[in-house]
């Protein structure tokens, strides 16, 4: 398989579950700007969405979608606990809540990135991320992870995110249980190394 990224992208969250689940793949960056891949393809042609991420996978096809595309891979070691087993109400509350980080947080996101955004619109797009992060708050002020007693493709997801918030000057100082969700999945060994092969990291000295 081969994994289509962009350093710091949405992309992370797939890059952290196939290393957290032990699989092998090929990672492949692409220049979000020229759409060109580090091998010089046209990333139109591989995804015509023209974003990250995409899974090609070994059958020929290709999968897009950051949610997709952490199910299946979890999926393909149900032993990693990564995700509960299909048709469980676990595995609906898993889907919930990868439709809320997606819906609610990544796309509101977006603007943030975007010089030309008007300062009404980024201010109201912020204060929409503040509510949003709010109902996390108070989950994870009762629990270690966002669904069940262990690490999923969930908790992935929301790092990845999350993390923008520092490249937009968006302030999580009130969200104390937030941050310290964000610390508890930093330190996972699987997730530094998915950072430092991105270089969102140096490499810890040997």
């Amino acid at each position: 398989m081969k994994l289509y990224y962009a350093p710091g992208a949405c992309s992370l969250s797939p890059h952290i579950v196939a290393l957290e689940a032990g699989l092998p793949v090929e990672l492949e960056k692409v220049d979000t700007k020229t759409k060109r891949t580090a091998n010089d393809q046209d990333y139109w042609q591989i995804n015509p969405k023209g974003y990250v991420p995409a899974l090609a996978l070994d059958n020929g096809e290709l999968l897009t979608e950051g949610p997709a595309i952490v199910q299946y891979l979890a999926d393909l070691k149900p032993e990693s606990g990564l995700a509960p087993t299909h048709g469980t109400p676990a595995r609906y509350r898993l889907q919930e809540m990868l439709g809320y980080i997606n819906s609610e947080l990544h796309k509101t996101y977006s603007p943030l990135f975007r010089a030309e955004t008007p300062d009404a619109v980024r201010a109201e797009r912020t204060e929409y991320l503040r509510k949003r992060y709010r109902l996390l708050e108070t989950h994870l002020a009762k629990h270690t992870w966002l669904v069940g007693e262990h690490f999923t493709v969930a908790d992935a997801y929301l790092f990845t995110v999350t993390n923008w918030a520092k490249h937009v000057n968006f302030d999580l100082s009130e969200f104390p249980a937030l941050l310290a969700f964000q610390e508890r999945v930093a330190a996972r060994p699987k997730v530094q190394a998915a950072l430092e092969a991105e270089g969102l990291v140096k490499k810890a000295a040997a």
